[in-house]
């Protein structure tokens, strides 16, 4: 019988996503079992009861949640019945949100424009009568609120912090935000939307026109002047990104509006979710493996020191799409030919074949924003901005639901009472 390979403290906590002293833990309470090696001085795991623990804390279905917004199935992507892929081809971000808040439209575009700068040249910002759904119906008193707040913030702080403080702030300046009725739901929303573009740092000067809410966060994103096809990725971007089931920030979205918080809260605890590393953040890791196959020695040889590091690989695979994200694949086949473009795909060709990992989402925000110059943390705030809609969807359902239903009870592992 063939000895079960062995692995050290360091090696498990990279499959496990956890620090080594997480994995001390993990013995401490039992839940893990480690063995000395020959010295005496270090824990070695098998490989079996590493992959044991794994499958344990898989995630599973949580129980009592119905949902009418998205749908992944057959490795495609669909919300409210229609394919989010076609969506982000022939829909604004403006109208997929609002027909993810209501259900009502479909979503199309009617005017045979490509999404993405706004058709119309008449100056000023649209107010309530908008077509598109959201617009950009801000007051002046919080776009000056968004930009006098994030103005405090440190030249370190990431866009995300940008996106927390400023739903923070509108929130205290709205003194309705318990209303919790679909229609007030759906006004807070298009607010919200549109300040938190506000609380940004600009990037470039805005033409005094009425944009596009792809062209108002452009803006915030990169210096570079926007492209037709560069604000037609973008807003296919936010639109594949509007929703993706009950990922882990839109249960905790559901979870605070259940709790009947209010629809600022309820962003807020979808954006401490999507902070992590293996979330929303995962994107800004995948830019750096991008960066660094562009301008060093080739992707092979990047991914070849990550592995020798023993370093996950950022960017690839999806338990949700065994055979490729789709949402990954729409977003390469509309970004324009480049250096970031032509990496991202020799880089997923290669995993593909070598350890069945295709790319996913992350790595082509990652290739959208290194193409077109934004920061490496660019990608982690276009997915905040657009899951913004989807957390309001869910709290919409949530709020219609009975209040309090999610107390799931611990298994207790710690010492016994005495």
């Amino acid at each position: 019988m063939a000895a079960q390979p062995l692995l050290t403290t360091e090696e498990v906590a990279i499959l496990l996503g956890v620090k080594p002293a997480t994995v001390y833990a993990y013995v401490s309470r039992g839940l893990l079992t480690s063995r000395r090696n020959a010295d005496g001085k270090n824990s070695l795991f098998t490989k079996a009861d590493v992959d044991n623990f794994l499958a344990s804390r898989r995630r599973t279905t949580t129980p009592g949640i119905q949902t009418g917004i998205t749908l992944i199935r057959d490795g495609k992507l669909y919300f409210r019945g229609r394919d989010a892929t076609v969506l982000a081809r022939t829909s604004t971000y403006e109208a997929v949100a609002a027909f993810l808040w209501t259900g009502e439209g479909t979503g199309d575009l009617s005017d045979g424009h490509r999404p993405g700068r706004h058709a119309e040249s008449d100056t000023g910002l649209p107010g309530d009568d908008d077509p598109d759904g959201i617009g950009l119906a801000i007051n002046h008193d919080l776009r000056d609120l968004a930009r006098d707040v994030t103005r405090l913030l440190p030249p370190t702080a990431r866009l995300t912090d940008h996106l927390r403080v400023t739903v923070a702030a509108a929130a205290a300046a709205d003194p309705l935000r318990f209303d919790t009725t679909p229609a007030a739901v759906v006004a807070t929303g298009r607010q919200l939307l549109a300040t938190m573009v506000e609380g940004l740092p600009p990037r470039q000067t805005t033409p005094a026109r009425r944009l596009s809410f792809a062209e108002a966060l452009w803006s915030r994103l990169t210096a570079e002047e926007p492209t037709d096809a560069g604000l037609h990725l973008l807003n296919a971007a936010l639109v594949l990104l509007a929703d993706h089931d009950i990922a882990a920030s839109t249960l905790a979205a559901r979870v605070a509006a259940s709790t009947r918080a209010h629809p600022y809260a309820v962003v807020g605890a979808g954006l401490a979710a999507l902070d992590g590393p293996l979330h929303g953040a995962a994107s800004g890791l995948a830019y750096t493996l991008l960066a660094e196959s562009v301008s060093d020695s080739g992707p092979m040889a990047t991914v070849s020191e990550r592995l020798r590091a023993g370093l996950p690989i950022p960017g690839f695979g999806h338990p949700l799409y065994p055979d490729g994200d789709p949402r990954a694949t729409t977003l390469f086949d509309l970004l324009d030919d480049g250096p970031a473009k032509e990496t991202a795909l020799r880089l997923d060709a290669n995993l593909r074949t070598r350890s069945g990992s295709p790319a996913n989402v992350d790595l082509a925000l990652a290739a959208l924003a290194l193409h077109f110059g934004m920061p490496a943390d660019a990608g982690e705030a276009i997915f905040a901005v657009a899951r913004t809609a989807g957390w309001l969807a869910h709290a919409l359902e949530e709020y219609g639901d009975r209040p309090l239903r999610f107390r799931p009870s611990g298994t207790y592992a710690g010492s016994q009472p005495v």
